[in-house]
């Protein structure tokens, strides 16, 4: 990477890092939201499978959802909710059971989750959605799940203890929660935003077996957050990838309930950047957090495609290489192996110039102007022992850039998913 480009990339660095502030927080720091999980039965084990978000009042909301043609259920009921008034005040969500592929009676439970929910609130169905992830194909226990909707608005708090034990009812193959949150400041208020995702495995542009759920204390027009929803996973959940699988079940789900007060937020207010830039790393952070998280992963991989004919050409070449299961594979193996690098930059289906590409391994060069470079391999191995690994890529065709993320293709990562039903 050029010394030019670094130097940018770390001004844009230091310019979105002092337009918010990372605090210790969770879904229920944002102002007006509480949340909880439990164990209702789904799971086998005594795991929280049953979890869920509350907020005050009812609250500007926006999703986006897997591109799987064959979409899960909860999804269709979320987009149901949503379409009423673009309004949500609470979510419901479980685990070990998908409710994907379960035809009518599957897509009827779905309502009857909703609907209990709501009535255990007292609100509208329309102001709750619905989102499931585990199994595929298989009925939800309804049992269960009517008895965890009964005992779980009692257990609501807006203790970090509740969005703890959410973001553990969240979680499948996951060995740790993912979790962040920010502040902004809007005109002398401070607004905060906040995040909670699970993904490991089936997980691949776009959307990736993932969900995230974001909650705001900011008062913001709707078309605007909608907006920034899209535009940001596109950045984001969209550049990052495990195993090459979209689940069915994928969705990113966001809630700004206006309790903070501040002067409402849009495309051309002051303070619209510092909010964006909050929102962004608040999404960029729990997918990475997802990517390193993958099924039997050891190490996250990063691909910065730089100098490409324009973004999107930058996005598809940087998802390309992240996805290799040869890099992957060999970056478990502490290969130095760049040759699989261009391979994939070459049938990424873009246009390069294939006697211009530069590929760094960190700080080693290794390629210049599509020639090999002469590198010391106990540096470069040295390297591939850390566990997070960044590949480099320069094209020298124009001003495109792009990040993508993954991990490391492991054996357990077969181990894990030979028996994932069992």
């Amino acid at each position: 990477m050029s010394i030019k480009v670094a130097a940018e990339q770390e001004q844009t660095d230091a310019i979105a890092g002092s337009l918010y502030q990372i605090i210790d927080g969770s879904v229920t720091t944002p102002k007006g939201y509480q949340a909880s999980g439990l164990h209702c039965g789904l799971k086998k084990t005594d795991r929280n499978d049953m979890g869920a978000i509350v907020s005050e009042v009812p609250a500007a909301a926006a999703a986006v959802y897997t591109t799987n043609a064959f979409q899960a259920a909860p999804l269709s009921v979320t987009r149901d909710s949503l379409s009423a008034a673009q309004l949500l005040q609470a979510v419901i969500v479980n685990s070990g059971n998908a409710n994907a592929c379960t035809g009518k009676q599957g897509e009827g439970n779905a309502y009857r989750m909703r609907d209990a929910f709501a009535e255990k609130l007292g609100l509208e169905p329309h102001l709750v959605a619905v989102a499931s992830t585990g199994v595929i194909g298989e009925q939800l226990k309804m049992d269960c799940v009517e008895k965890g909707i009964a005992a779980l608005p009692q257990q609501l708090t807006t203790d970090r203890d509740g969005a703890e034990q959410f973001s553990q009812a969240i979680l499948t193959t996951d060995l740790v929660k993912k979790e962040i949150c920010v502040v902004v400041d809007v005109k002398g208020v401070p607004v905060t935003i906040a995040g909670s995702a699970k993904g490991s495995g089936m997980i691949h542009p776009n959307m990736a077996t993932m969900l995230a759920f974001v909650t705001t204390d900011a008062a913001i027009h709707q078309p605007s957050l909608d907006q920034l929803l899209k535009q940001t996973t596109n950045k984001t959940f969209n550049m990052i990838t495990v195993d090459g699988d979209t689940s069915t079940n994928d969705m990113l789900l966001v809630m700004a309930n206006g309790l903070a007060n501040n002067e409402g937020l849009h495309e051309e207010h002051e303070a619209w950047k510092a909010f964006e830039a909050g929102f962004h790393h608040v999404c960029e952070v729990l997918a990475q957090a997802i990517a390193r998280d993958g099924e039997g992963a050891t190490k996250l991989i990063e691909v910065k495609v730089l100098g490409a004919s324009s973004n999107e050409s930058a996005s598809k070449i940087a998802k390309s290489v992240v996805g290799s299961s040869l890099v992957k594979s060999a970056v478990f193996g502490a290969d130095a192996n760049w040759g699989r690098v261009i391979a994939a930059v070459g049938y990424s289906g873009e246009a390069v110039e294939t006697d211009k590409v530069d590929i760094y391994l960190g700080p080693i060069i290794v390629l210049e102007q599509s020639t090999p470079v002469g590198f010391d391999e106990d540096e470069a191995l040295e390297y591939l022992r850390q566990d997070k690994i960044v590949f480099t890529i320069d094209l020298h065709m124009g001003e495109g850039q792009a990040v993508a993320w993954g991990c490391d293709l492991t054996y357990d990562y077969v181990r894990i998913n030979a028996a994932y039903r069992t």
